[in-house]
């Protein structure tokens, strides 16, 4: 009985790990590439005056327009679900796109949250309702901005300011960004995907130095 039990273990370890990793649709594997060449916030205003850049990064970017309630809100879901797992990670950024209206608000709302969060990690970006709605339309995506420069999606962009989603998924066919108000979709969704992301870079860094000493 125990060879019995100890050869079934063993049969059986690997088909159940294989259905384990095979179980998340993205695991291991690219995140497609929904957009080319994503408009750079460079010439965009921050707080300190210093550009902020897409390029070169792995971002999360977000237009969360000029009511500080659905900053706060789709912030904090973003950050606790999302983003707080992941700021350690070289070259990740959080990248929050607003009218220069909503300047002396999104300040005020992240010293409230320094005490809670990591909101020092997050970078205020500003511009004219034009210069962002430049930015948006460069993303190509099926969703609109409000009049106060708001949309509740987020997205994922690559070192190549490309735009990251799913080309195959079950309920969108195809998700250009995701719903920051929705928790089961930055949970089930987005966290997966931020994971594949950050995998394929870690990858292709490990290749990198393996070839250096090689050479």
């Amino acid at each position: 009985m125990k060879k019995f039990f100890v050869l079934t273990v063993l049969f059986a370890l690997p088909i159940v790990a294989y259905l384990f990793f095979a179980s998340g649709k993205n695991n291991f594997a690219r995140l497609p590439i929904l957009t080319e060449n994503i408009t750079d916030v460079s010439e965009l205003s921050s707080y300190d005056d210093e550009s902020v850049y897409l390029q070169d990064h792995i971002s999360v970017v977000a237009f969360f327009g000029e009511d500080l309630e659905n900053l706060k809100g789709n912030t904090f879901n973003l950050d606790k679900k999302i983003l707080e797992k992941y700021y350690g990670f070289d070259d990740f950024q959080f990248v929050i796109i607003l009218p220069e209206s909503a300047r002396a608000n999104a300040a005020d709302f992240a010293k409230e949250f320094e005490g809670i969060t990591n909101a020092q990690e997050w970078k205020f970006v500003f511009g004219t309702p034009g210069e962002i709605q430049n930015v948006f339309e460069s993303f190509d995506s099926p969703y609109q901005l409000s009049d106060k420069n708001y949309t509740p999606y987020v997205f994922i962009v690559d070192k190549s300011r490309n735009l990251r989603g799913r080309d195959d998924d079950e309920d969108d066919e195809i998700l250009y960004g995701y719903d920051s108000r929705d928790i089961a979709e930055l949970t089930n969704k987005m966290n997966d995907d931020v994971k594949v992301i950050l995998a394929e870079y870690r990858l292709a860094l490990k290749k990198n130095n393996a070839g250096r000493k090689d050479n």
